[in-house]
């Protein structure tokens, strides 16, 4: 009896104080030139522990519960014996509330991506400086999943995660390493974070909350509400667009939600499909192929539950 008590407590300890996040990495090393590839997956298994590893969050924790999230670093260029170059994709999923279907929280592609690595060196990462490109990163993204995670269940919940990811890019100010900057671009790993914290772009902070929670978690109930709530949303990144046309979230947010906004419409009544596929397409127009789609590919009802998007 006591033997299984102290099983029991084994069990429960380990899922309750489960890591907050479980991150799937790999590393692409198909473009590098060579004939000793034992770098690359032990640099894979390094990000792997890093990531799911630490501890992102003061917040407890079941298996179940942790954010969701993958990574993946295509290396296309060595530079130096220990100095690679590549891009890295990060994507995260947030789960929707009493089904099995998970929803594309974010989908970045960074290709300014430039690190030193040496076969088994430590990964070190502080908080208060620069000491690794290839950690900062990796950190700064991870802070932006969890803050996007914890967003789309309170209105600006993510903030202190927000916090985290701009302190890192105030820590590589004087790296030479490409993404940090405001003067580098306005889409980039500087620009991300300022504007999700910038109160100019508060509204966004409000939709991607509505979207989630009133539209995403409320299609359960009523999948005819839930898309009014989805629509409402657009109609206000519709305001913020003309407000603000070149904001980068924006983009980071159609790249996450545009094969799941195709899914929610392909069930909606003929009307609301013509004004939403004119909505989306002035919103986000790189995708209006896509968009066109919607007409097509009713497969339910219109309005019925089975209009929840699926994996």
């Amino acid at each position: 009896m006591r033997l299984y008590f102290i099983f029991c407590i084994i069990i429960y300890s380990s899922d309750v104080f489960a890591q907050d996040v479980y991150c799937n990495v790999r590393v692409a090393s198909s473009q590098i030139q060579t004939t000793d590839r034992g770098a690359f997956n032990t640099l894979q298994k390094a990000i792997y522990e890093f990531l799911n590893n630490t501890k992102w969050t003061n917040d407890v924790f079941t298996t179940e519960e942790r954010i969701e999230c993958s990574i993946l670093i295509n290396l296309t260029e060595q530079i130096s014996t220990d100095e690679y170059k590549g891009s890295i994709q990060v994507q995260s999923i947030r789960p929707i509330h009493n089904t099995s279907y998970y929803s594309s929280v974010l989908s970045v592609l960074d290709e300014d991506f430039r690190f030193r690595y040496i076969e088994h060196q430590a990964l070190e990462f502080s908080e208060n400086s620069h000491l690794s490109n290839l950690t900062s990163v990796l950190a700064y993204y991870m802070n932006i999943v969890v803050g996007l995670d914890y967003a789309t269940f309170s209105i600006e919940g993510g903030n202190p995660y927000f916090n985290n990811a701009q302190t890192i890019v105030s820590n590589a100010q004087t790296a030479p390493e490409l993404g940090w900057k405001a003067y580098e671009g306005n889409k980039n790993r500087y620009w991300l974070v300022e504007e999700l914290l910038d109160s100019k772009y508060s509204l966004f902070q409000e939709i991607l909350y509505n979207y989630h929670r009133e539209g995403l978690d409320g299609m359960f109930d009523d999948p005819q509400i839930g898309r009014e709530k989805i629509t409402e949303c657009l109609e206000l990144l519709r305001k913020l667009k003309r407000q603000h046309p070149s904001t980068y979230i924006l983009q980071v947010f159609f790249d996450a939600k545009s094969s799941e906004l195709t899914n929610i419409y392909s069930e909606a009544f003929p009307d609301e499909k013509a004004r939403v596929i004119n909505l989306l397409t002035e919103l986000d127009p790189t995708n209006s192929n896509k968009y066109l789609d919607i007409n097509n590919n009713s497969e339910n009802n219109p309005g019925s539950r089975s209009s929840m998007p699926r994996m």
